[in-house]
Formats: structure tokens, sequence, C-alpha cells
């Protein structure tokens, strides 16, 4: 695979990483794209480092920022998922807490 291949693969692995994460049932493969993304460039710019085809430089730079930001995009929604079941289970628990007062 080409340096301008690897670069292109992880421009495009960050962005469907990026987009991915706001459709549904696709933002659970998301973060998959998106890690892809920081590999290849990863790859990317250290066989540019080693003089391969430098003109790839800013497709590289490019995949590994969309990556690392889709990264942290899907981390951040997974923690507010968790907060959000969090708080819901709190308030079902406070609930029943006080359900003797109410007559179902």
């Amino acid at each position: 695979m080409t340096v301008k291949n690897m670069a292109i693969a992880a421009l495009v692995c960050g962005i469907v990483g990026i987009v991915g994460s706001f459709i549904p049932y696709v933002g659970y493969v998301a973060p998959l794209c998106a890690i892809a993304g920081i590999v290849f460039g990863a790859l990317a710019l250290k066989r540019i480092k080693a003089g391969e085809e430098p003109e790839s430089k800013g497709l590289a730079i490019g995949g590994l920022i969309c990556g690392i930001v889709a990264t942290a995009e899907s981390v951040i929604a997974v923690l507010c998922t968790i907060c959000v079941l969090c708080a819901a289970a709190g308030a079902l628990g406070a609930l029943g807490a006080y359900s003797s007062f109410f007559i179902f």
C-alpha cells in the first residue's frame, strides 16, 4: 500500500467516523472507523518521515486529526449515555421509594 493510499484511507475513515457518529445504529461502528483513521494516519506519517512521498503529509495529518476528533466524540457520547442511564435509574429508584403514596 502506498503512502498516498494510506493517507487517503486515514482521511476517509476519519470523516466516516465523525459523520457516522451522528447516524443512529451507524454510531456503533463509527469508533472502529475512527481508530482505523488514527492507525492509517500514524503509519502514513511514519513512512513520510522516512522519506516516502512527502506530498501526502497533509492528507495524513488531516486523517489523523479527524480520527482523533471522531474517537473523542464517541467517548463523550458513551459517557453522556451512561450519565443519562444512571440518572434515569436513580429517578426510578427514588420513585420506587415513594410508590406507597400512589394508588396504581
